[in-house]
């Protein structure tokens, strides 16, 4: 006996996730490249639009998010059946390992997949499968080797974060077509707005022709929404249902709906967005390039880099934060002497650029 509440079992085991770091001591405005967030920030429209909402907080928001997914459904010629929105599409993720995931069951992902993934396994008492990359690139056959009888979810990120590796959509077809029917596929594709690669696919189309398949989208990254949390998921019928059972009745808040309609309608805002990283990532792979480190193929608005080892990467971190740069140290990742950057403004990435470049030389 104790004299306080316990948790569930392996609840205190599980390792916090923690966000990308904000401030820089001395700085009082800091560059932050640390949490692939937009450097636009969001559209005028959906500010606008969050604004007009202020006048209404007091009204529950619309349970179902059905003017929202109406007009994702318009702009993505789907179902809106199918369509169910939430706090961020994090919060549609955990509730796919509430729903989907009993204890004991194997939840798959490649090795350095996104770490939500690992902690919707441990929160569920599921085991995470993380199965080994070749250089930090999905290995789709090694994936389905291991696949067993207990493997209930398989998640991909594409793009995935933190690597930037982008699998072709001849290899995320050959995956769902190795799986069991009754696996559940999870494509999860944060960053598809940046993606410039004709080999590239959302799973959308996998999600029309099949049922155990669906793809998590967001407002976060290149609808600069993220401090809005509201994402979205194009699923099948009967995994819409579960769903929408098991999600809370007004998980989207009101404002957040609103920026998000807005948000949508505006393509101008998303283009200028999408080419300003395709224009920035590569200067920048090759800027890093320059100085001996070595970058790794990036699809979203992020690059990783490789430092060699983890003293070398901690001390570039601190480097470049005594400079106001705030990258991402990746030991929380499993990869301890690795960068990631996030693709800022033409004046961030060029002090971006300088201050790694004077690192190196020091």
């Amino acid at each position: 006996m104790t004299d306080q509440p316990e948790p569930r079992s392996g609840l205190l085991d599980i390792m916090a996730y923690r966000g990308g770091v904000a401030d820089a001591p001395g700085f009082t405005a800091p560059i932050k490249l640390s949490s692939n967030e937009n450097c636009f920030g969001a559209p005028q429209s959906a500010i606008d639009a969050l604004i007009e909402e202020t006048s209404r907080l007091e009204r529950y928001p619309d349970g179902g998010a059905l003017r929202l997914r109406e007009a994702l459904a318009a702009k993505h010629d789907l179902p809106v059946d199918q369509i169910v929105c939430g706090c961020g599409s994090d919060e549609l993720l955990q509730l796919l390992g509430r729903s989907y995931l009993n204890a004991g069951d194997e939840v798959l992902f490649s090795a350095h997949g996104f770490l939500t993934y690992k902690l919707i396994a441990l929160q569920n008492e599921a085991v995470p499968v993380m199965v080994p990359e070749d250089d930090l690139c999905a290995n789709v056959s090694r994936m389905l080797e291991a696949v067993t009888e207990r493997t209930r979810i398989v998640f991909v990120a594409n793009p995935n974060n933190p690597t930037g590796y982008m699998m072709p959509k001849d290899d995320l077809y050959r995956l769902h077509a190795g799986l069991p029917e009754d696996v559940l596929l999870v494509v999860d594709t944060a960053y598809a707005e940046y993606v410039d690669d004709a080999a590239y696919s959302c799973g959308m189309e996998l999600v029309r022709n099949h049922k155990n398949v669906l793809t998590t989208r967001t407002f976060s990254k290149v609808y600069g929404l993220a401090g809005l949390r509201i994402g979205w998921a194009y699923c099948p019928e009967q995994v819409a249902a579960v769903l929408n059972r098991v999600r809370s009745p007004f998980n989207a808040n009101r404002p957040a709906q609103a920026a998000a309609i807005a948000a949508l309608q505006d393509d101008a805002f998303v283009a200028r967005s999408a080419a300003h990283v395709q224009k920035w990532r590569p200067w920048l792979s090759e800027e890093i390039s320059k100085t001996g480190i070595r970058v790794y193929s990036s699809a979203g608005n992020f690059i990783l880099m490789g430092l060699g080892n983890a003293e070398k990467a901690d001390a570039a971190e601190q480097f470049l934060m005594k400079k106001g740069l705030i990258l991402r140290g990746m030991r929380g990742f499993g990869l301890p002497g690795f960068l990631r950057l996030t693709i800022g403004l033409d004046e961030e990435n060029q002090a971006f650029a300088k201050g790694l470049a004077e690192f190196m030389a020091s």
